[in-house]
């Protein structure tokens, strides 16, 4: 064990995903409890075009992705104010057209750069730079203080966008700038998650958590104790079973989920 922290990239691997954990799950329980956990979803697939028209131009696939993602990220704000009570539909059509715009670009590029596509994709913990660890930790703090500043005015938001808007809180901006960070936060991911699992990665330990905590804070500090059990095990379990990271990481917090399941199925039995 001690031998195998002694690697660069495994060690690497380990900050990124301690990293995550720090700040994924947090964005992950306001996105179940603002009933869009199809919007991690959506823009980590939107992703896909940044990373297409990053390789397509000879940008940086990161820059490239943080904006089409920040777009993304207002263009469903404002479509969550259109279709108020069918948000599903804005967001199904935003998730094909990410998919549908990447597809086209990369298909008027070599071929060989497909298979930076297929790393955006799937996510390669191994490979993260030591860049992007910095940008992670950067995101982590910053998603942590805002946590802690504005806890209170989030949590308004989260339950009752009426009482908040009473209270005089800037209900729109704030919403904005939570999909926003939120978009920032998936495409800072996207490299080591891949698009097809990050939304996992902030979905599934946030509901254990909800399954567990008897207090909004609680539930926010056991998403945070899940998520890095979760990631860091997973990361030395791919590691000796020679498994990808992100699948590995998605298996565990799924194992996770079924066995909160099945414990509180036999208590409430009892």
């Amino acid at each position: 064990m001690i031998e195998l922290l002694s690697y660069g990239f495994m060690q690497r691997a380990l900050l990124a995903v301690i990293a995550i954990s720090l700040f994924a799950p947090i964005l992950g329980i306001f996105l179940i409890l603002r009933s869009q956990s199809l919007m991690s979803d959506t823009l980590s697939h939107v992703s896909l075009a940044g990373v297409a028209l990053g390789l397509a131009l000879g940008l940086s696939p990161t820059f490239s992705t943080l904006f089409v993602v920040v777009l993304a990220a207002l263009f469903l704000e404002y479509l969550r104010t259109v279709y108020q009570h069918h948000m599903e539909i804005a967001t199904a059509i935003l998730m094909s057209l990410g998919l549908a715009i990447s597809l086209m670009i990369m298909s008027k590029i070599e071929a060989g750069s497909s298979l930076s596509l297929d790393q955006y994709l799937f996510g390669s913990i191994i490979t993260i730079s030591t860049g992007q660890v910095w940008g992670l930790f950067l995101m982590a703090i910053l998603i942590l203080v805002l946590t802690f500043l504005f806890i209170r005015p989030m949590y308004l938001l989260t339950f009752d966008e009426d009482t908040a808007f009473v209270d005089g809180l800037p209900v729109r901006l704030m919403s904005l700038l939570f999909n926003v960070i939120t978009g920032i936060a998936i495409s800072l991911m996207i490299p080591a998650a891949g698009a097809l699992l990050v939304s996992t990665i902030m979905v599934l330990p946030a509901s254990i958590a909800m399954r567990l905590g008897r207090s909004f804070r609680s539930v926010i500090l056991l998403a945070i104790v899940i998520g890095f059990i979760g990631m860091v095990g997973g990361v030395f379990a791919s590691y000796f079973w020679e498994t990808p990271a992100s699948a590995t990481i998605t298996i565990i917090f799924v194992a996770l989920f079924l066995v909160t399941g099945l414990c509180r199925f036999l208590r409430v039995k009892k």
